[in-house]
């Protein structure tokens, strides 16, 4: 077996790291949530949330990975034979999260062009629905591939192919050296923009003004967990793979720290942006901030180009600058997600780098055609809301379970405690094996029971079960089958080797 690719520097996996981390949904979803749940008052269990799950995950699986030094199969294999399902499960996850991903980096993309001269008009919700998706009426009525949405996913592949094809230290190190920054420097100007515009501070106002009593509330604890699991590239293989190409004296505990922090920081940036631009937007328009305000695919593609609109000058400039930003964060996230299934290939089978990656994104990209179809957005918003609220989720209650009750979980903080700055003490024991289970047990029945009230979106029940819940046995099934292969002769020996010595 080659020599396993390593970091080039502790900066550079640390950018990529976060670049991983940070995704659409720091733009979209994160400011959205503060504001629905508490407003400036969510951010306490958000911030436990992340000291207490989101931290906790990123050192067990920096561990992992730093001390398995292979992908979520054989790092799960390697504990015990049997374990290596739940490997190859988030491997599959993280394989189908992709193909829909970066259909919306590729809308993105498109949107960059369209800001130059603001072509989505006075009615945007009409120009994306209608005139760029050519959205029909069912998520059964394909009618054929949009070739508007197919020539940017084809580039968005094709970056990804092309970063990945050069490896851990000179693809994806060097990508992230000079995304993030570009990254980062957008939303800095776009939030110094906002700042400044009309109306500016009554959005900030509908985002971070505290309604404590929401503190009471269980839902809002929910929430917080949730935008934790969901934001920091936890428990579908991303991080362990990371990891795994750390240098053997790598620090641990505070690459941890560093990495949620990093994600947090921007977040809140992103929201404050955000916000101050959809208070003018509110200004400008008469209405109330929380009539305009959205999440999701909706403040992205309909609600923001509006805002855009209304901005008293440079408007193509920071509608390009704000799509920028979606585009590099979601090539940033799509590259790590690849990362994690052509690892998971290469290690399993002895493949060549350049042969996984070829399979990967091929496949990838054939599955993602159908996201670009006229029933795309449907199809992408069911498989979405199926993978991220049930597949991650249960992937990630097994994968605590598993090692805070049935492994040695204090040899994992005995490995990581002399790498680190700093230690963790019994407080990430308790973390992994009692806190984050409990939330995501919880976190996982409510979503059930609000599924079965009132189904997703008003989705039929045909429609939910094909392409949410078949998406999710899918994903189960192919990762049994995955397990079941026989693997390389180095790979058998290594789970082998792993299991006699009590696995970490």
């Amino acid at each position: 077996m080659a020599k396993r690719e390593q970091w080039g520097s502790r900066v550079g996996f640390i950018l990529a790291a976060i670049g991983s981390a940070v995704g659409l949904g720091n733009i979209w979803r994160f400011p959205y949530t503060v504001a629905k749940n508490g407003g400036g008052a969510f951010l306490i269990p958000y911030f436990i949330a992340l000291v207490t799950a989101g931290i906790p995950l990123l050192i067990l699986e920096f561990g992992l990975g730093h001390k398995m030094r292979t992908s979520a199969p054989g790092i799960f294999g390697r504990l015990n034979k049997k374990w290596q399902k739940l490997g190859w499960w988030q491997t599959v996850i993280a394989f189908f999260i992709t193909s829909y991903y970066i259909t919306i980096v590729a809308w993105a993309l498109n949107y960059v062009i369209f800001s130059f001269d603001l072509s989505w008009g006075k009615d945007t919700q009409d120009f994306f629905y209608n005139s760029y998706l050519q959205l029909t009426k069912s998520p059964f009525n394909f009618d054929g591939i949009r070739t508007q949405s197919l020539i940017p996913l084809i580039i968005i592949w094709g970056i990804n192919f092309v970063v990945l094809a050069f490896g851990i230290k000179g693809g994806i190190e060097k990508a992230n050296k000079i995304f993030m920054p570009i990254l980062f420097a957008s939303i800095v100007i776009i939030t110094v923009r906002g700042l400044t515009l009309p109306g500016a501070f009554s959005g900030l106002d509908y985002l971070f003004k505290p309604d404590f009593s929401k503190i009471l509330d269980g839902k809002v604890w929910v929430a917080a967990y949730g935008q934790i699991f969901y934001s920091l590239s936890i428990c579908f293989g991303i991080m362990v793979a990371y990891a795994s190409y750390l240098p053997k004296k790598s620090d641990i505990v505070n690459n941890a720290f560093i990495t949620a922090f990093g994600n947090s920081s921007f977040s809140l940036l992103a929201g404050i942006g955000v916000f101050s631009i959809l208070g003018n937007m509110a200004h400008n328009t008469g209405q109330a901030v929380a009539e305009v305000a959205k999440d999701g695919v909706g403040l992205a593609f309909i609600v923001f180009p509006q805002a855009i609109n209304g901005l008293p000058n440079f408007n193509e400039l920071f509608g390009a600058l704000f799509f920028i930003c979606l585009v590099f964060a979601g090539i940033s996230s799509s590259m790590s997600i690849i990362e994690t299934t052509v690892a998971a290939l290469s290690d399993k089978f002895n493949m060549r780098r350049i042969v996984s990656l070829s399979i990967i994104c091929g496949v990838g990209f054939l599955i993602s055609l159908i996201f670009v179809t006229g029933s795309g957005l449907y199809i992408l918003d069911i498989v979405d809301h199926f993978i991220n609220n049930y597949a991650v989720a249960v992937a990630g209650l097994i994968e605590a379970i598993l090692i805070g009750w049935f492994i040695n979980i204090r040899s994992i903080r005995n490995y990581v405690n002399p790498l680190s700055d700093f230690g963790v003490g019994n407080w990430w024991e308790v973390c992994i094996k009692i806190i984050t289970p409990l939330i995501l047990g919880v976190m996982i029945v409510l979503k059930i029971i609000e599924d079965i009230k009132i189904p997703y979106e008003g989705y039929s029940l045909k429609a939910l079960l094909v392409f949410g819940v078949g998406t999710v046995l899918s994903t189960v099934v192919i990762g049994f089958i995955f397990s079941s292969i026989k693997g390389s002769s180095n790979f058998e020996t290594s789970l082998q080797e792993g299991v006699n010595n009590n696995g970490f």
